[in-house]
């Protein structure tokens, strides 16, 4: 069974990890900020390694009972799938961001899905291009996909395998008049722990020279 003490990350490891991410939601939040015309920052204050179950109970505790997510399944140095995740309660407050207040309540509901998916892509293809360039290794993505339900339900939704390592990213949102959290999840299997050392260390040699 794979445990989160298989991914003890050093403090300049962990430090090198978080600026790569860092970098990545800047170039999100960039994006973001040209959609809905308002000045978009976006941190990573914090990344944690836990297991399926434990990172279910945070989000619950952290998010609700539901929440909607937006996943993609990335293969490069090293596989994983990625996972947006924002609190039910939240999702129309983005919503309201990409397509104005004028928007007839009656009709959210249909362009919802869209919107958040939408967000969703920005966001993965913001950070798995960074780990891209970063880690010089070309990764492929899939098309990203609209998951709605418990957080139990959304980190299952995309593989199976109870084992796999979480890598939880806690983000937040900041324009002028809101503030949302929200979370990107990776899963990693045991091969995908190690592709993501190795590549961590690559990168952190590539600066020491």
């Amino acid at each position: 069974m794979l445990s989160p003490d298989m991914l003890e990350l050093d403090d300049m490891e962990r430090d090198a990890l978080t600026e790569v991410f860092n970098i990545g939601v800047g170039q999100a939040a960039s994006a973001m900020s040209q959609m809905v015309n308002d000045r978009v920052e976006l941190s990573v204050p914090s990344i944690s390694f836990t297991s399926r179950a434990a990172a279910a109970l945070e989000l619950t505790h952290d998010a609700g009972q539901r929440i909607c997510g937006v996943s993609q399944r990335f293969q490069g140095s090293f596989e994983a799938d990625a996972i947006l995740m924002f609190p039910e309660n939240k999702s129309l407050e983005i919503v309201r961001l990409m397509i104005g207040d004028d928007m007839p309540i009656e009709e959210l509901t249909a362009m919802e899905q869209e919107a958040l998916t939408e967000i969703g892509n920005i966001i993965l293809n913001a950070l798995i291009g960074t780990l891209a360039n970063v880690f010089g290794s070309e990764f492929s993505s899939s098309l990203p996909a609209f998951h709605f339900g418990t957080s139990s339900e959304i980190l299952q939704a995309e593989r199976k395998n109870a084992d796999d390592l979480v890598m939880l990213l806690h983000v937040d949102f900041k324009l002028e008049t809101h503030q949302i959290n929200g979370y990107v999840a990776f899963l990693l299997d045991v091969s995908s722990v190690q592709g993501l050392r190795d590549s961590i260390n690559r990168f952190m040699g590539n600066i020491a020279r």
